[in-house]
């Protein structure tokens, strides 16, 4: 595991708002290290968007912006910020599939609106498109482009997704912003903006929680075809697995904050590293 000091710029941005992603990205090979760190501090830039402005039409106009600068990304002409021409390298000397960067971005859409997800199946959706395309992305950059590799990745990034969702609700709700699907359970909005708990609410993530579990074990069932290089892009599955064990403790009580907060323990990745699992 590398030592994190003197880290890049984009290094020192996964480790301070990717903390857990910071540490699996520090398993990765030297050379492919800070390959992993230009591709998360992208996903961080789309992501923060909406908390980083005062309204969402100019939220809407920084998206259109990276839309634009893909463009140029996948050119090779990216023009004179720093992320994006490291970004228009990485994409162009690992022939990254130019899709799955549109994806992250247009699930950022939904940000902008500071409602709800409709639905359990649009929930799924935007992970699918956000957390389980950054994953195939990871593992590409590893040398993970086979299929058992990439489903595995897109399995762990749906399970990584929706766990984050839940563990970001005390967050969301404090900004006023909801993504879980609340009014698929007939929920009050407001109700649940106020931090209340309702057994509504505690169904919804026991659902939610029980699905990213599905995921995990639909991943680890291709375990033995999933390349031994591309495990750090994967690593996120043993932490999902301890988040879980938390939030079932709190009889998945998402308003508790205790149980989301990171706790990663670099000493199991290590075991998982050595024995190849994730």
């Amino acid at each position: 595991m590398a030592d994190p000091r003197g880290l890049s710029e984009n290094g020192m941005t996964v480790r301070r708002y990717d903390r857990d992603r910071f540490i699996t990205a520090l398993f990765a090979p030297p050379e492919r290290r800070e390959d992993l760190f230009t591709l998360y501090a992208f996903n961080i830039e789309i992501a923060r968007i909406r908390e980083t402005v005062s309204e969402a039409m100019l939220g809407q106009i920084r998206l259109q912006w990276w839309r634009d600068t893909m463009d140029r990304v996948c050119a090779g002409t990216p023009g004179h910020h720093p992320l994006a021409d490291q970004l228009s390298e990485l994409v162009l000397r690992q022939s990254l599939p130019r899709p799955l960067f549109d994806r992250l971005i247009e699930a950022r859409e939904h940000d902008m609106l500071d409602q709800p997800l409709e639905s359990l199946a649009q929930l799924k959706l935007y992970v699918e498109d956000s957390s389980a395309g950054l994953s195939e992305l990871a593992a590409l950059v590893l040398g993970g482009e086979d299929a058992a590799t990439q489903e595995a990745a897109r399995h762990v990034g749906q399970a990584w997704g929706l766990i984050g969702l839940l563990r970001a609700h005390p967050f969301m709700i404090k900004a006023r912003r909801l993504h879980l699907p609340i009014t698929e359970k007939g929920l009050d909005i407001e109700e649940v903006l106020a931090g209340e708990k309702p057994p509504g609410l505690i169904e919804l993530a026991e659902q939610i929680a029980q699905t990213a579990a599905g995921h995990l074990a639909s991943a680890r069932k291709l375990r033995r075809g999933v390349s031994r290089a591309a495990i750090p892009a994967l690593l996120q599955a043993k932490l999902a697995d301890a988040y879980l064990g938390k939030l079932r403790k709190t009889g998945f009580d998402v308003t508790d904050r205790e149980w989301s907060a990171v706790n990663t323990k670099p000493l199991s990745l290590m075991m998982a590293m050595g024995l190849g699992r994730f």
